[in-house]
């Protein structure tokens, strides 16, 4: 029997590149062979469908699998392009969510899927909570900008619960000119936010098109920032891949 990994994404500050990096390391790792879910927590602001190119696929959203009105198989829609990659959409508006059914939906995506990639909303509140409900490990996404690098060490305060190993960090939309400028290495991020590094992402100026055009950057480019989500794909599936050098 399947049982995959229920993976958050969040971060404490918005604007980080969560979308783009759950878009983008969920078509790498079904490229890789595996059967993907990315799963929208972000209520009443949902954009991942954009992210992935499937703006105009998603009919059912996850509140609908979990009152009923269809199942998991027929609330994932499936990628137009990447085999194996399938999209469980948040609802349009803000809706309360019964936390133990989105638990149980959980069960079902892990017997279902290798890996589900959740895209929590940014900040703390009731979205943060529900995205990590049930999850088996958890990526923090920061940048190196200070205010970022303190919200990430808030985010990991309320991850205190999981056990050590399970909380990784990605920093994202590295500049090396900006870096040196505020006297900051990816160790200082590091140590800002107590975490293990599992990926850096460095700022690629073809991502807001790629973004524009609904196409994800790995089927326009292969390069920058999605050859660093493919390594962070990589590492997820356990593969040993240096970290590349931002340029």
């Amino acid at each position: 029997m399947r049982l995959g990994q229920v993976i958050a994404v969040v971060s404490g500050k918005g604007g980080t590149g969560k979308t783009s990096l759950v878009a983008h390391v969920g078509l790498y790792l079904a490229a890789l062979g595996n059967m993907v879910l990315c799963l929208d927590c972000d209520m009443g602001l949902r954009n991942l469908d954009i992210a992935l190119g499937m703006s105009d696929r998603t009919v059912m959203d996850f509140t609908d699998v979990l009152e009923g009105r269809c199942t998991l198989q027929e609330a994932a829609a499936a990628h137009p392009i990447q085999k194996n990659l399938f999209l469980l959409t948040a609802p349009s508006q803000v809706r309360p969510v019964d936390r133990l059914a989105f638990r149980r939906m959980m069960d079902k995506i892990r017997r279902n899927f290798d890996y589900c990639l959740v895209d929590s909303p940014a900040g703390l509140g009731e979205g943060f909570h529900l995205s990590i409900a049930g999850c088996d490990r958890v990526i923090v996404v920061t940048t190196t900008d200070p205010t970022s690098l303190r919200d990430a060490q808030r985010t990991v305060q309320e991850l205190g619960h999981l056990p050590r190993g399970k909380v990784h960090m990605v920093v994202n939309r590295c500049k090396r000119k900006l870096m040196k400028h505020l006297h900051q290495t990816i160790d200082d991020a590091i140590d800002t936010a107590g975490l293990p590094l599992l990926g850096v992402v460095p700022e690629d100026e073809e991502l807001p098109l790629a973004l524009g055009r609904g196409i994800p950057l790995v089927f326009l480019y292969n390069r920058c920032a999605s050859t660093a989500y493919r390594n962070i794909a990589l590492r997820l599936t356990g593969q040993k891949v240096p970290l590349m050098k931002i340029r």
